[in-house]
């Protein structure tokens, strides 16, 4: 089983910093949460922010962005209709029947675009449709219980991400890592 990482690995950019500038173009309120998206993006890449402050942080932003999308599944095939063009073209050369994507990304907005890829399988972050409420956040060391909770006998043969920090627990789990910069992928294990 190939098992990947989305933002910055198969996806060229932060899908989820993305979609919320496509919803600034639908809603402009979100405007005023621009400086705090940038801050909680930048002190995640730093590895600066430990998943119980993240939600502690930023869940009542999200919950609050979540709650005012009326459509999130029509929106979401609208998003992947401008976005396709930054699936990475090496991807498509080494997909397998069984891969599986483990995302921060709310797994609501990837299943459009799993569907388009032909992935069956896309464990990430969790977000009540109604509420907006966060009930994962597969994020760090939560990707690793989420991911065995969906595959509780799974063998990662190849793991691909974009950040072996963030990611060193499922490198762990892998029989190979593959760090992806760009188009470029570099052996890690």
């Amino acid at each position: 089983m190939n098992v990947y990482d989305f933002d910055n690995t198969i996806y060229d950019g932060e899908s989820v910093l993305h979609f919320f500038f496509f919803y600034i173009r639908k809603t402009p309120y979100l405007l005023k949460y621009i400086p705090k998206v940038f801050y909680a993006l930048i002190k995640y890449k730093a590895g600066k922010v430990t998943v119980e402050q993240a939600l502690q942080d930023y869940a009542p932003f999200v919950e609050d962005y979540f709650k005012n999308i009326s459509d999130i599944r029509a929106d979401s095939v609208e998003f992947w209709d401008k976005h396709m063009d930054r699936i990475k073209p090496f991807y498509k050369e080494i997909q397998r029947e069984d891969d599986v994507i483990v995302t921060a990304s709310p797994e609501i907005t990837m299943e459009e675009i799993c569907k388009r890829l032909g992935i069956k399988h896309c464990v990430g972050s969790i977000i009540e449709e109604d509420s907006g409420k966060i009930t994962r956040l597969c994020m760090r060391s939560r990707k690793v219980p989420a991911f065995l909770e969906a595959f509780p006998d799974a063998h990662i043969d190849n793991f691909y991400t974009d950040s072996p920090k963030n990611d060193s627990p499922l490198i762990e789990l892998a029989d190979n890592a593959f760090q992806v910069k760009g188009n470029k992928i570099i052996r890690i294990k």
